[in-house]
């Protein structure tokens, strides 16, 4: 897998993450300049 191609399927699945969330925070974890691992934090707001 080229770098070019890695980095459109993060950016798809931040995308995806993004479209759900309200509230929260997403993390990017990155290893020898590759991004390896996308972390969601998620707060639901109780009214």
């Amino acid at each position: 897998m080229g770098k070019e191609e890695h980095l459109e399927i993060v950016i798809e699945r931040l995308r995806e993450m993004l479209k759900t969330m309200n509230y929260g925070s997403v993390t990017l974890v990155v290893q020898d300049g590759k991004v390896i691992q996308l972390e969601k934090n998620e707060k639901v707001r109780i009214k």
